[in-house]
């Protein structure tokens, strides 16, 4: 049988709390010597204005927790994993299984467990079987997705389709029992209709440009096809995808450098450091020339969202709470410094009030055109980021030793290494009058971490955490 709730499109936003969680006592220290770093960070800012979060950088440390538990947790459990979610207001992720002698398995990766009907392979049949008879949907049907907590997959539709729904679904072939249908009045459209900052042009439309790839950058399908080009920066769609996808690869012309790093539209740049999966759940932050920069949750990394009869559907999309308007097509959408998607569509606005927005998910861009992230660095080699200092790192430390240095305008460049299994991470702050404010950071997994960032003149300093671990470090670095 079907089961029947409220859409999640028309819900508020829900708040996220920060309660509970445990600081390394190296990261508990650094915040303690440097609070005004967190303050001051735009996605710190941007997590506090859109979720309510109430200790921001706990809540990113968290989630970056949970990111190693779901890929360790997947490796385990294999046909038993019945799909994973980050619980926010406890901070914890949470791992479903269907066999529950797998439990301990998934409780050793670090996860919490829930016994569920169905595996995560078992309800992507369910999602695909109603992929594959999308053509028969009835109008006012905007789309469906994975619901991972639910253990179901979410159809949405308006009130008055309800038993053509039902007779779709029936028609379908899937088991009724795992979908859940779901009213909703939403309709998603592509954002490409005003142009704004941070963006580039078409001889159509102005889009956002998505994540720097070697060679370019990708953005969404539906904002150019292939062969058309593009101004701000000059290129030329080398690959365009669009409807059942929305993808395209940009080639820009000699001349445009690509940047590994976002525009948080607060005067700096979110380093990306790679494009590891968000679990459902986590908080996602997204950038687009119309309305800046703002963050949401994941709610389903498995959709599919209807722009249409005159347009088209879009499968296995990023479903997430995170507001966009149009313009911001193509743009990047972010969890910590893990590139996630490239804006596609949505519903609602940034003034206020629930907005759903979906999301090209960047691996599946990556691999269909065979490009390349640019990272943080820009790709410059180890051994290649400029001076090297050393120190021993036990907590926080600051480069250069004596507190800053003046920089003009320009490019700042750092590549930190540390010993084997240690977790460093390098953040670029700069004096804004009054505290230290972080303008971009390295954060990954390992003591490895390269970090560019193109600013205005004014006093910096590098600041190194230890995450875990304590050791030796030797830290290389390019001024303006």
């Amino acid at each position: 049988m079907f089961r029947l709730r409220s859409s999640p499109a028309v819900m508020s936003v829900v708040a996220v709390t920060a309660a509970g969680v445990l600081l390394s006592g190296a990261q508990a220290q650094a915040e303690a010597q440097d609070p005004g770093s967190a303050n001051g960070d735009p996605m710190v800012a941007a997590l506090r204005r859109d979720l309510g979060a109430t200790d921001p950088a706990a809540l990113l440390a968290a989630e970056r927790t949970a990111r190693e538990v779901d890929r360790v947790a997947r490796q385990a459990l294999h046909r038993t994993f019945g799909g994973s979610w980050f619980d926010a207001d406890r901070e914890v992720l949470v791992v479903g299984v269907t066999d529950p002698s797998a439990a301990p398995a998934a409780r050793a990766a670090g996860a919490e467990v829930r016994v569920v009907a169905r595996a995560e392979e078992e309800l992507g049949a369910v999602k695909a079987g109603l992929d594959r008879v999308a053509g028969w949907a009835p109008d006012g049907v905007p789309g469906w997705y994975v619901d991972v907590p639910g253990n179901v997959v979410v159809v949405k539709h308006r009130p008055e389709v309800n038993r053509q729904v039902r007779d779709w679904v029936a028609r379908s072939g899937v088991d009724p029992g795992a979908v859940e249908l779901v009213e909703s009045r939403e309709r998603a459209r592509p954002l490409i209709d005003v142009v704004g900052g941070n963006r580039y042009w078409t001889s159509k439309y102005g889009c956002s440009v998505g994540f720097s790839v070697v060679g370019g950058f990708i953005t969404a399908g539906h904002c150019g096809d292939v062969g058309e080009t593009t101004t701000q920066p000059g290129g030329r769609f080398a690959g365009s995808s669009f409807p059942v996808d929305d993808m395209a690869f940009v080639r820009t012309d000699p001349g445009n450098t690509p940047i590994g790093a976002v525009n948080d539209y607060n005067g700096g740049r979110v380093a990306v450091a790679g494009s590891q999966e968000a679990p459902v759940g986590t908080s996602i932050c997204r950038s687009g020339g119309t309305s800046g920069w703002h963050c949401g949750t994941i709610r389903s990394r498995n959709a599919t969202v209807d722009y249409g009869p005159s347009i088209g559907k879009v499968y296995e999309a990023i479903e997430t709470t995170a507001c966009a308007e149009p313009g911001d097509s193509g743009g990047s959408a972010i969890s910590g410094n893990q590139a996630q998607g490239v804006t596609s569509g949505g519903s609602g606005d940034c003034k206020g009030g629930a907005a759903t927005t979906y999301f090209q998910p960047v691996p599946e861009i990556l691999t269909r055109y065979g490009v390349t992230l640019v990272t943080s660095d820009g790709g410059t080699p180890p051994g290649g980021c400029g001076t090297a200092v050393t120190g021993n790192l036990q907590g926080t430390a600051v480069e250069p030793k004596s507190g800053y240095y003046e920089a003009p305008a320009g490019t700042h460049k750092a590549c930190l290494t540390g010993p084997a299994n240690t977790d460093f991470d390098l953040y670029l702050q700069k004096w804004d009058g009054s505290s230290w404010r972080t303008v971009a950071s390295g954060t990954g997994p390992t003591s490895t971490e390269k970090v560019t960032y193109t600013g205005t003149s004014g006093r910096y300093r590098w600041q190194l955490r230890a995450y875990s671990g304590s050791g030796q470090y030797t830290l290389e670095s390019t001024r303006p």
